[in-house]
């Protein structure tokens, strides 16, 4: 899926990272169906885009811990999140 990047370029990665609580938080975009379980679990962290794909919204709005159940809520494991270069979700 080809994105616009900040400065009109076209961007084909299929992941969006994110920075959130000290935490590398990627979510990958081929992987997430929009079944917005996440969404559900912090809906000030996530929301789903025009194709139905969850993205970040303001995750720091969520607590640390709320966000990281949002996270791990994803049926697909679409959302990656790591501490420390070590995968702490899924």
């Amino acid at each position: 899926m080809a994105m616009t990047a900040e400065g009109g370029e076209t961007v084909t990665d299929p992941t969006v990272e994110r920075e959130v609580h000290g935490l590398r938080a990627v979510i990958d975009r081929d992987l997430c169906v929009g079944f917005g379980d996440c969404i559900e679990e912090a809906p000030e962290a996530f929301d789903l885009d025009e194709d139905g794909v969850a993205v970040f919204t303001t995750p720091e709005h969520a607590s640390r811990k709320r966000f990281l159940e949002a996270c791990a809520s994803c049926p697909v494991d679409a959302i990656m999140v790591w501490e420390g270069g070590v995968e702490i979700v899924p």
